[in-house]
């Protein structure tokens, strides 16, 4: 059997439970409850079907991945918007986040065979998604003027990358041995 998985920096409980309020605000306000079927996260590896008697090779890739990894700042700063449907919490890029992802990139080229890293070739532009896919345009719009005028700063420590799962509803972290 197949089934999806993508690869993400997932920020620690505290500052997961202070976007998934800013996800239920969105769902209560602008109709959009899409994307509360993830934890709060940053793609590194856009979703791919893997076939489960082949997850050990998952995994090891995951190793390798996290291997040497060290701990970086992550920066989210502000709201911003993919129109007309996404509206995110904005990740200032850094030279260690592209170069993480980078790595992401080639294990998944080299060691899984992947070549689908990019959202139609757009490249990587790093955030973490409030409100997407089922948000209508007149409530995206709504949306926009909202948070184009608020404020958001938080600072964490990127310290390990993961695998999450898609279960046939929702994603949740994949937890495996390291």
């Amino acid at each position: 059997m197949e089934r999806l998985y993508f690869i993400a920096i997932v920020p620690p409980a505290k500052i997961q439970d202070e976007i998934t309020q800013l996800k239920h605000l969105v769902a209560e306000r602008f109709n959009s409850k899409h994307a509360l079927r993830s934890p709060p996260h940053i793609t590194l590896h856009m979703p791919f079907k893997w076939k489960d008697q082949k997850l050990e090779k998952l995994i090891e890739a995951m190793k390798l991945i996290n291997l040497g990894l060290v701990p970086f700042d992550i920066e989210l700063k502000r709201f911003n918007f993919f129109e007309p449907r996404v509206v995110y919490v904005d990740v200032i890029q850094n030279e260690m986040l592209g170069q993480l992802q980078e790595k992401v990139v080639s294990v998944c080229r080299k060691e899984l065979k992947l070549n689908n890293a990019d959202y139609k070739n757009r490249g990587f532009h790093p955030h973490v998604t409030i409100g997407f896919r089922d948000l209508r345009k007149p409530k995206f719009y709504e949306a926009k003027d909202y948070f184009e005028e608020k404020e958001f700063t938080i600072q964490f420590k990127a310290e390990s990358v993961k695998l999450l799962k898609h279960d046939g509803h929702k994603w949740s972290i994949f937890h495996y041995s390291s």
